[in-house]
């Protein structure tokens, strides 16, 4: 079975045999219930989304489609993509005019300068530039490249160039499908609206939070044991982005068009009032910007 396939469920179980390993569990983690399977679900049926769409009633009706059926506790991740397009956030480039700063930067990396001035317009700032890469930090706060904004698995008019930018507020956007999926079926799931991001130290994108809601964000472990009785000093667990990393490997990143993904086994990290937010690192903290 192609693991990027829509009827795909990847399931993942840790060893809970060892007598050892409970042992050496903390109180914490005994009372919580760690997680030992985790299971992904492509959705079936996900169609060309286009501005104006009703993003909740896709989700609804793709976990009908796939025979699935969703459960208190179960996190709904989303790819930015097909909310960008609902929310009408599909800027055509000839109706974009370059200002200096843009055709500045655009000299020097070689991209397009009406891109540049859409990476601009998303921006607080310009942290980085090379060729072909401008790194950002992006007005919802995120440091990464190009604001975000992409190109691909979009619709282009015929000799019209478009580009995609990311939702104007994902955690409000994450919050109003999380609340109608309440209002409407009567279950409480987590939604996470997740994007590729790179990484400066590695080659390759991996699915990150953009924007959660009814999700544990971040995990602070600081204070707990460790397995020998040591106390944890810096741990910080970033439950959402993991979420959002296994669901993106499922969805796929070209072709595959599984835009929706059910996360099954994450429950005791259901319900938090924690948002994206809660993962972006104060600048005062970050080693890297100035």
């Amino acid at each position: 079975m192609d693991p990027r396939s829509a009827q795909t469920a990847f399931a993942w179980r840790g060893n809970a045999s060892s007598d050892a390993a409970v042992e050496g569990m903390t109180e914490r983690s005994k009372s919580a219930g760690k997680s030992n399977s985790l299971e992904l679900i492509a959705l079936d049926d996900v169609p060309e989304v286009q501005p104006g769409d009703d993003v909740t009633r896709i989700v609804i009706d793709a976990v009908a489609a796939t025979n699935a059926k969703l459960e208190d506790g179960d996190v709904v991740v989303i790819a930015q993509k097909i909310i960008s397009k609902a929310e009408g956030r599909q800027v055509s480039l000839a109706d974009v005019t370059p200002g200096d700063e843009a055709q500045r930067l655009a000299d020097k990396t070689g991209k397009d300068p009406r891109l540049v001035q859409l990476v601009l317009d998303e921006s607080n700032r310009v942290l980085r530039h090379r060729p072909n890469v401008l790194v950002v930090e992006h007005r919802l706060g995120f440091v990464h490249a190009n604001a975000g904004i992409d190109q691909s698995n979009i619709a282009h008019g015929e000799g019209q160039d478009r580009a995609l930018l990311l939702p104007l507020d994902s955690d409000a956007s994450a919050a109003k499908i999380r609340s109608q999926i309440k209002e409407l079926i009567g279950v409480d799931v987590g939604v996470i609206v997740n994007d590729s991001f790179g990484r400066a130290w590695r080659y390759g994108t991996v699915g990150h939070t953009i924007g959660s809601a009814g999700v544990r964000a971040l995990d602070d472990l600081r204070g707990e044991s460790d397995r020998f009785g040591g106390e944890l000093q810096i741990t910080e667990v970033a439950i959402a982005d993991e979420l959002a990393a296994a669901a993106s490997y499922v969805m796929g990143q070209a072709s595959e068009g599984c835009p929706v993904v059910l996360v099954r086994g994450a429950a005791k990290h259901v319900g938090s009032d924690q948002t994206v937010r809660n993962l972006l690192r104060d600048p005062k903290e970050d080693m890297f910007r100035d």
